[in-house]
């Protein structure tokens, strides 16, 4: 609207102007030596502005042809650039959808048309790291290094590619560098805390930290955490070195990260030295509630010095109260009552405690169950079956980091050199799957927990001549995968009762000194462990299927080399009854059972 109005009025001032011009009277002479022109003013004004005009047009004229070779440069190099630009467009998302081939293409038009422009720098180092040319990326990198605008950019890409090359001092030197130029170059203090970290130098990666906090990179409570995390690293270090340094870094620890398990741990180490009880099992307490772990039962039950095993059994106890049934760590706590129980010798209270897992148990169950065998009763047997079972046990929890595990716990990751990646969980490869289990329990396991506690008789003296014993019955086995139905397993036994008959029948006739009784089992020593009999198979007891498929005594291990020739270590003729100069010609186990049914 304003503009209007301006023009509005420069229209009337114009007209205004030629009115007054036109009403001028008289004329106007113009003379230059004997050169004499007369006209009047409204004409003299028409021409003077033919002439400005004219003036005005040669004056472009001249002007536009004496620029002209300019304006056609700088149209040319513009149409250049856009050129490079568009390639350089187009190069890096080839380089996202990976097409090398196009890459290289648009790279090399960018270097040719816009070789000064930083992103053709760039797509040029990419295309060859996408390529596999580490030299040639290097190459670029150093260049890019060397100018002012890249630098950062430069030393980014060598980072990434001493770090493919496993040089972990030169990516190192090249992160110090970085974080020199700029403080806050998170890639950069990321990687030199963690080789300062694995380096042990702890002072460096606190003031590291520090220079995060200041830079903005985390916020205070992540600051206090990662804190805390590098003064109970620096404490576990120089425990048996400084122990004074250990005891004040450790405190430190504990108050900026309470719930760290290590610092927990160490710290109440060192109160219950000092006889600081009831503050040792604070701390041990609060990181308890946090993370259960199997460390900070121990501490919590050695807490106080010097008391029994019973004594540590109750702390034990109470500390695993303090969780209930529905949270994830109450494991944690039964398996440390269990622990305890064992050392203080209450095997019934360990048992009742671990008979929830048993079923589907984890490795350290397994190995606790195996320890209870062997110590509460001497039985190797099924000792030993547990331990087998422990092979095949679903993993327990364990210190992983960037699916690396661990025996113990580390400030910061090895993968990835992350701080504070160390978490106590089961190991994602141990997880359990809807395909079912990959390795299934062995015979001999399956067999040892079925059998019964072992039975000790002792044998009566008797002059008479060796008689034919009766087979005692045998106990019902556990229900297993490989157990025939119930009509195999009565035909099994028939055909067992026939065989032991007909030997009986092959001896010569004995007049028994006294009645019959029943052949009493072999006394064994406290580590053998009573199995059944027979190991029965699926396939047997089939009507109309013959002969019936071997039987095999589970009384040695499935890597055992087999039976001696000699008789009396055959147990499976001892107990049928078989003389023993019979057994060297009749053997014992499948072979004997074989030959006395024709095979």
């Amino acid at each position: 609207m304003l503009r209007i109005v301006l023009f509005l009025v420069l229209i009337a001032l114009a007209a205004a102007g030629a009115a007054w011009v036109a009403d001028q009277p008289g004329d106007l002479v113009l003379t230059a030596g004997a050169f004499r022109a007369t006209t009047t003013l409204p004409r003299f004004v028409f021409l003077l502005g033919l002439f400005a005009a004219a003036v005005v047009l040669v004056w472009s004229l001249l002007t536009m042809a004496w620029r002209a070779p300019g304006r056609l440069r700088r149209r040319r190099h513009e149409k250049r650039h856009a050129r490079g630009r568009h390639a350089i467009t187009h190069g890096l998302l080839a380089i996202g959808h990976g097409d090398t081939a196009l890459a290289r293409r648009h790279a090399d038009t960018a270097r040719r048309l816009a070789a000064n422009d930083p992103l053709a720098l760039l797509l040029h180092a990419q295309s060859a790291q996408l390529e596999g040319n580490r030299d040639e990326a290097q190459r670029v990198f150093r260049a890019m290094a060397e100018r002012e605008d890249t630098r950062l950019l430069g030393l980014r890409g060598l980072f990434i590619e001493a770090q493919r090359a496993d040089d972990a001092v030169g990516a190192v030197m090249i992160a110090e560098e970085a974080i020199k130029l700029s403080p806050s170059s998170t890639w950069a203090s990321h990687a030199v805390l963690g080789f300062r970290c694995a380096r042990g130098d702890w002072s460096g990666a606190l003031a590291i930290l520090d220079s995060n906090l200041s830079a903005g990179l985390i916020d205070k409570q992540a600051y206090r955490r990662q804190r805390g995390v590098l003064l109970a690293a620096r404490a576990l270090e120089l425990e048996t070195m400084d122990r004074d340094v250990a005891r004040e870094s450790v405190m430190q620890a504990v108050k900026l990260a309470p719930t760290l398990v290590p610092a927990a741990v160490l710290a109440a180490k060192f109160e219950s030295e000092a006889h600081q009880v009831r503050r040792a099992m604070k701390l041990v307490e609060t990181a308890w509630l946090a993370n259960p772990h199997p460390d900070l039962a121990d501490a919590y039950a050695h807490v106080k010095l010097g008391d029994s095993a019973r004594q540590r059994l109750q702390r034990v106890e109470t500390l695993a109260a303090k969780i209930s049934a529905d949270k994830a760590g109450y494991i944690e706590g039964q398996l440390a009552i269990a622990r305890a129980a064992i050392d203080a010798s209450e095997f019934a209270r360990a048992r009742a405690v671990l008979a929830p897992y048993v079923n589907d148990p984890t490795q350290r169950v397994a190995l606790l169950m195996a320890e209870i065998e062997r110590t509460e009763h001497g039985d190797g047997g099924r000792a030993r079956a547990w331990t087998l079972r422990a092979v095949r046990a679903r993993h327990d929890p364990a210190w992983t980091a960037d699916g690396y595990v661990s025996d113990r716990w580390r400030p910061v990751s090895p993968v990835t050199g992350r701080l504070d990646a160390f978490q106590w969980q089961t190991p994602v490869a141990s997880l359990p799957s809807d395909k079912g289990a990959m390795i299934e329990s062995s015979a001999f396991e399956e067999a040892m927990l079925a059998a019964p506690p072992p039975k000790r008789v002792t044998t009566a003296p008797s002059e008479s001549p060796v008689e034919p014993a009766v087979m005692a019955p045998d106990p019902v086995p556990a229900p297993q995968d490989n157990s025939p139905p119930l009509e195999a397993q009565e035909i099994l036994k028939e055909a067992v009762e026939e065989t032991a008959k007909e030997t009986v029948k092959e001896e010569p006739v004995v007049t028994p000194a006294e009645p019959l009784k029943p052949a009493p089992e072999i006394a064994e020593s406290s580590s053998a462990a009573a199995t059944p009999v027979f190991r029965t198979r699926a396939d047997l007891g089939k009507p109309g299927q013959a002969p019936i498929p071997a039987v095999i005594p589970i009384v040695r291990a499935p890597d055992d080399p087999g039976i001696d020739d000699e008789g009396p270590s055959d147990e499976f003729t001892e107990q049928i009854g078989t003389p023993r100069d019979h057994a060297k010609a009749q053997a014992g186990g499948w072979r004997g059972f074989w030959s006395r049914w024709g095979g």
